[in-house]
């Protein structure tokens, strides 16, 4: 293959090269030597079994019983260029970080690899019956500090991103073996053909891994594309039913982000004086995410006004006026990167008027109508469907349907649908959108049962130009969203310490604005 690299033909130095020009290494190998050498021990990093080692060891005999015989990748990605020479924070992807226990910055370009043995002579599950895989765990471990690496990699190097784990702490950690990244091409490829292993990769995790997957398969002469999709696919849907340490985690994740509101509202008046007020609300929470968690688990939703009907609004760049209403929607990513996912429609000055107190018993009488439903049995369409009706009766009331509810409520219908255009739920957990890849029949016709966490956030948006409803509703946007606990009986709000009915409202903001 021909180098098609642009070459500055005054230096013949790479455009790619170039990145380097703004700083000089020396090279000399004087300085080598010096530099590999007079270094005393190394402190231990004090790793020990992780107390996610006996879930994911389930989680993962789970995942091999659907797969026996074949060879399952699972990248934990790598590290993404934000601009020229400089990385995004690091975070793997979500099927690795389920199945191996790893979160916050771990491990770019690791990759888990269930090889295939014997049926049940695999590497046991949570109840101690052997699965039908053996997990490997490929890593790129600590450098030793007389190689280049060690010194001279600003992605891996111990000066610049401090010591690795060595691949005994990985396996301490996990559970898993780990082995050296190096070894993985050849790992993949052993058995592999037409009547040998078969290799199924989560393509969207790593290109780079997706395509050496595919040159094995090439040169074994076999060709096995379609099941990935069915690996993704599993590994979504395994996340549908949360174990008790997820559970515990959603818990913690829930719980700071509640203490982030806290913390939005008692910047409330500075936000007012800011001409950037939007700001100070989503810097108030992304900081204490921050502090309190690995980051906040997607972008936050800090809209004042008018800016609340638009449902994704995350530039943030607004005025926070008096009179008005701001909607917050954050979540907190922890370390092991569970998220929460909350909104609150907040009065600017603490009380709501009577058109916002309007919209608002709204929107909660929908979400408390979907929190009814919301029980083992039903299936995960009821919750929407038990909202949407609350949102058709009332828009009906307030003359704004052009047909009867019963009839916006048909499929042929959904005028109701213009005011509020999103779903009502989605699977929540180490993504925010979690289990997107499972199939409708599991997710979205699929039965509730004990275990599954997923939000209820009903919403109605007036936009300031709608001249479909009377001028004192537009420009108000309204969304109430909570965190949800199926439980063998029910369900548990699990963001209930946060006041949902708009008087609870009023007297929690006034006590923390004192």
């Amino acid at each position: 293959m021909s180098d098609t690299t642009p070459v500055d033909e005054t230096t013949d130095e790479t455009v790619e090269d170039r990145g380097s020009n703004r700083s000089h290494r020396p090279d000399s190998q004087a300085f080598k030597d010096f530099i590999t050498s007079q270094w005393g021990p190394r402190p231990e990093l004090g790793i020990t079994p992780g107390r996610a080692v006996p879930f994911t060891a389930g989680r993962r005999a789970r995942l091999s019983a659907r797969f026996a015989g074949a060879r399952l990748v699972l990248p934990a990605g790598p590290l993404k260029q934000r601009s020229n020479d400089t990385d995004y924070r690091f975070r793997p992807h979500s099927a690795f970080a389920h199945l191996t226990g790893l979160g916050t910055d771990q491990e770019p370009d690791a990759v888990l690899v269930l090889h295939p043995v014997a049926e049940g002579e695999g590497d046991p599950g949570a109840d101690g019956t052997g699965s039908n895989h053996h997990a490997v765990l490929y890593v790129r471990p600590l450098a030793p500090r007389d190689t280049e690496e060690f010194y001279a990699d600003s992605r891996y190097g111990e000066f610049w991103v401090g010591a690795r784990p060595s691949l005994d702490d990985v396996t301490t950690l996990t559970g898993i073996e780990a082995r050296h990244v190096d070894e993985l091409r050849e790992a993949l490829a052993k058995d592999v053909g037409a009547d040998g292993v078969q290799v199924l990769v989560v393509t969207e995790a790593d290109d780079e891994i997706a395509a050496l997957v595919e040159a094995i398969r090439t040169e074994a002469g076999t060709q096995e594309t379609a099941s990935d999709e069915s690996l993704a696919e599993a590994a979504s849907e395994l996340r549908l039913v949360k174990d008790e340490l997820e559970i515990e985690l959603m818990r913690t994740a829930v719980d700071r982000t509640i203490e982030g509101f806290e913390a939005v509202v008692r910047v409330l008046p500075r936000a007012v004086g800011h001409r950037r007020g939007e700001r100070v609300i989503e810097t108030t929470f992304d900081a204490h995410a921050r502090l309190e968690g690995n980051a906040v688990g997607y972008e936050t939703i800090a809209a004042a006004g008018e800016h609340a009907t638009t449902l994704h609004w995350i530039t943030n760049d607004g005025e926070v006026r008096s009179g008005e209403m701001v909607l917050l929607d954050g979540g907190v990513e922890i370390d092991e990167l569970y998220t929460a996912d909350v909104t609150r429609t907040l009065p600017v000055d603490g009380e709501y008027t009577d058109v916002q107190r309007k919209i608002y018993t709204a929107v909660l009488d929908a979400a408390d109508a979907a929190f009814a439903v919301a029980r083992p049995g039903a299936r995960f369409r009821d919750v929407h469907a038990a909202a949407m009706e609350v949102i058709a009766a009332r828009l009906e009331e307030w003359g704004l349907l052009p047909v009867p509810a019963a009839e916006a409520l048909t499929p042929e219908g959904q005028q109701h649908r213009r005011w509020m255009v999103h779903g009502t739920s989605h699977h929540l957990g180490l993504d925010v959108h979690d289990c997107a890849q499972a199939r409708r029949e599991m997710y979205l016709d699929g039965v509730l049962e004990p275990g599954m966490v997923f939000t209820i956030e009903p919403g109605l948006y007036f936009k300031a130009d709608d001249l479909a409803v009377p001028e004192e509703y537009r420009g108000i946007g309204v969304r109430i969203e909570d965190d949800v606990l199926v439980t063998a009986d029910g369900n548990e709000n699990l963001s209930a310490a946060l006041p949902r009915r708009p008087e609870d409202v009023e007297a929690w903001m006034a006590r923390l604005r004192g």
